[in-house]
Formats: structure tokens, sequence, C-alpha cells
């Protein structure tokens, strides 16, 4: 099949590299000419493990291509892809403009009947407007169908090729026909095809990234809890994880959530629901939540070392916002180090792939070292953000020699605190006492 990817961001690289992966000519669009340059040349814009791999491989068995010219390249295909960015808008609603570009764009290139699919992240209603857009332009026959992506930064490949699940959203019997047959050889292990109308479609993706987001929030409020009350957020974890109707995922507390997707979500719907005339306070709860947690390392020093860390110099391990990615985009890091600097602590900062990412937040307001024995060499304090597997087992007779005072904030959990004491440290973590 004939497929064009318009926008070469997270979502777009990924569609486009998967599709071609399993067999299609595949080719991915965008405005920037040095992106599309550096994509030509095997340069990959964005760390996702696995994805350079694929890109090369695809581009070199000629499957897979990239271009500015969108007329071309949709003009040529049966399948139009819009994975452009849908960032937050002022009042926290999903912008839609370039969207609605695209689909003017596309709806000017139509040669043939398309099926115009919208992988972007986009509020109820989107669909239609694109439609609508597109026929305002062309007489020829298209149709427009919702498919939300549900990747997850770090395993997005994986996602792709074993979903756990497709959601499509179109009321066409032509348009179910033709993407069935596009994600079917992702469907062989029998994960579910799901088609419903495209608004249940774009309501899905808002839905499932603000149930993960109120489980973390809820969560890290009883960690909270736990330490008010003298209980083990551990125990208490594996005490409700165990019931079938909860399970384990998602119930990890932390230093809050962040990323693409989960934070502008969370608040997009919240503006479908107050434009219905609902008033979600769930939602709002979720975000007063996260909020507070992405200060609470800072506030722990505070009550450590005094109101003042002047003088003080901390380390901090990991700046992404997750492991196996380098997106700083809403990362609890940039709220701790924001927190720390106001307070006259002197940073510096490890995280194995987000330095550059890091540099465009902070600029030359932290120093940034190579490793995380250097990010902790003569610190008074280190602050554990992001749970990278290289921070779990740390030679810890080495890190106590390096530091100049041993005591480790972490926002992660990583360590059992009893035995962290024993070794020497003074050791600050979220609901275990």
């Amino acid at each position: 099949m004939k497929i064009a990817v318009i926008g070469t961001g997270y979502v777009g690289l990924v569609v486009g590299a998967c599709f071609a992966d399993s067999g299609n000519d595949v080719v991915c669009v965008d405005i920037n000419a040095e992106k599309i340059r550096q994509l030509r040349a095997g340069e990959v814009p964005i760390y996702e493990p696995g994805l350079e791999e694929l890109l090369v491989r695809n581009v070199r068995e000629g499957r897979l291509s990239f271009t500015t010219e969108l007329a071309s390249a949709v003009g040529n295909s049966q399948v139009v892809f819009i994975a452009v960015g849908t960032p937050e808008g002022e009042n926290g609603d999903a912008d839609l403009r370039h969207v609605l570009s695209a689909a003017e764009a596309i709806g000017r290139a139509l040669k043939q009947y398309t099926l115009i699919v919208d992988k972007s992240t986009v509020p109820v209603g989107t669909a239609e407007r694109v439609r609508r857009t597109i026929a305002s332009v062309t007489q020829v026959a298209f149709d427009v169908v919702s498919n939300p992506e549900f990747l997850k930064e770090g395993a997005a490949i994986e996602d792709f090729t074993r979903p756990d699940r497709v959601v499509i959203g179109t009321n066409s019997e032509k348009a179910r026909t033709v993407m069935a047959d596009l994600y079917s050889p992702f469907m062989r292990t029998g994960s579910p095809l799901l088609f419903m109308d495209t608004a249940s479609a774009e309501l899905t993706k808002y839905t499932a990234n603000a149930m993960l987001a109120t489980r973390i929030s809820f969560m890290n409020d009883i960690a909270c809890l736990c330490e008010r009350v003298g209980a083990d957020v551990e125990m208490v974890r594996k005490g409700i994880g165990t019931d079938k109707r909860i399970g384990h995922s998602f119930l990890f507390p932390g230093v809050g959530y962040g990323g693409s997707c989960f934070p502008k979500d969370v608040k997009a719907l919240g503006i479908t629901a107050r434009d219905a005339g609902l008033e979600f306070d769930l939602l709002r709860a979720v975000e007063r939540t996260n909020e507070r947690h992405k200060r609470l390392l800072v506030t722990k020093a505070v009550r450590h070392f005094g109101s003042s860390l002047e003088g003080r110099r901390v380390g901090v391990w990991g700046l992404a916002f997750k492991p196996k990615t380098d997106d700083m985009r809403e990362a609890p890091s940039i709220e701790i180090i924001e927190g720390l600097l106001a307070k006259g602590a002197q940073v510096t900062a490890h995280d194995p792939v987000a330095l550059e990412s890091a540099r465009r937040v902070f600029g030359n307001r932290i120093t940034y070292a190579p490793g995380p024995y250097a990010a902790a060499e003569g610190m008074d304090a280190l602050f554990i953000v992001t749970e990278w597997n290289e921070f779990r087992h740390p030679d810890f007779d080495r890190l106590k020699h390096l530091m100049k005072t041993p005591v480790i904030f972490d926002g992660r959990n990583l360590f059992e605190p009893e035995r962290m004491r024993l070794r020497g440290f003074t050791y600050f973590c979220l609901g275990r006492t």
C-alpha cells in the first residue's frame, strides 16, 4: 500500500518506519527542509530505542523516503496519516492549527479516493472539522478516520508492532476494510481491532491518558499519607495491586508525570468537559497533585538543610521525564532544578541521553556531568529524578566516598531505606520511613 505520513515528529517517524517495515511504500513529509535532509542522511532527531535501525534499513531497502513536497506525496498515496503536533493552546486546549492546515493542503493535493487518518491526539469533533476542511477545497472522494496512537516513549516500536489494541473511528465500510488490511500484520497475536465512531475514538485517547495520570497522582497522594501515618507505600502498593480490578500498573509513587501527552491531554479533556457543561473536578485534583509532587523533593531538602540552600552543591540523576527517551517536555526535573536554583543551590546533572535537550532548557545555569559519579562528586546531596536502569545498582561505597555528605533524595524509591541507612547514607524517599 502507498502511504504518506504528514509530520516527522515522534509519532510520524514511528508510524512511517513501522508501516514501511511491514512492506508498504511510505513517504514522510515535513515542511522543515533541514530535518528532511538529516533524515535522508540517516540522522534521527529523536531518541527512541530501535527507531534509527528501523529507519535506516527501510530507507536502504527503498520502502521509506522523506520529502518536503506534500502535494506529490499525497497525490501518489492511498492512505494519508496526519501526525503533526497538537501543542497546548493558551487556555490549555489542543491547538489544531497544524492539523487543519495539513488537512487543507491534503485536500488541495487529492487526485483519487484517499483515506485520511487522524493520528495526532485531537479533541472530540476534530475528524469532522478535518472532513469539512478537506471538502471545502476538493471534489475528490475521501474518508476521514480517527486512529489515535497509544505509544509509550521508550517502547514505541514494540507498542506499534505488538499493540494492546488498535482503535479506529469511522462509519465507512470502505475505510474499515482498508484500515483492517493495513493493520493486519500487527494483529496476529489476537489483539483487538476496535471499530467505533470517530467521536468515541477521539475521546478514547484522552480518557486513557487521563486515567493513567489519575492513577499516578492518586498513588503519589497515598505515598504522602503513608509518610504521615507511618505506613510503607511499597506494602500498600502490593496490597492493592493484587486486586484484579486494580492491577499493578502505574501504582509506583514518584515525583509526578510529565512528557508530551499526560499534562496536555489531562488539561484538554477537562476543557472538553467544561465546553460540554461538565466540571471535571477529579481532573483538576489530578493536576494539582501532580504539580505539588514535582516540588516535593525540594521541600524535603529545605526541611533537611534549612530554608536556604545557598552554597550547597547538589547532583541530579535523570533529566528526561522518563527512561529511554530524551524528551524534556513537562519533565519533573525542570520543576525540581528550578526550585533548587531558586533556593541558591549549585546544580550538576547527568542523564544518559537527555543532556542536549536539557541544555535547551537550562542553558549555562547548571553544570552537565558526563556520568552519574561525576554528578555526585563533592556534592552535599544527590537527587534521583528519573529511574534509568544504570542508576539502580550503583557502587554505594564509591558514591559515599565521592560525595561531600552522603544525603540522597530519591524521587523514584529505587533503594531500600533501611539498607541505605546501614550503608551510611541519609536517605529520603517517598511514602517509606
